[in-house]
């Protein structure tokens, strides 16, 4: 690169560029991930209220009941666990 190829004005109109690619990202990034996290507080809210409808319900049932109720509340407990894994990963990266 000779001295005339390097202008001041280009270089600063480059940062600016890549800055402001860099905040259009970041703010969609923040967009998706807002969509995501209102969606598992929405899972988190849902399985609340069926394990307060089926543990009243269970308490009065056969074992085999709460088994299911306990079935279903681990795998739902599991999932949860991903989505929030994959929001922290998410924020990470």
């Amino acid at each position: 690169m000779n001295v005339d190829d390097f202008s001041a004005d280009k270089l600063l109109a480059k940062f600016k560029q890549e800055r402001d690619e860099l905040k259009l990202k970041l703010h969609l990034a923040k967009e998706d991930i807002s969509d995501d996290w209102e969606a598992l507080e929405q899972k988190v809210d849902r399985l609340e209220e069926k394990l307060g409808q089926r543990l009243k319900g269970a308490k009065s049932q056969a074992a085999e009941s709460a088994e299911d109720v306990e079935a279903a509340a681990k795998l739902l407990g599991e999932e949860l666990g991903d989505a929030f894994s994959k929001i922290k990963k998410r924020l990470k990266g």
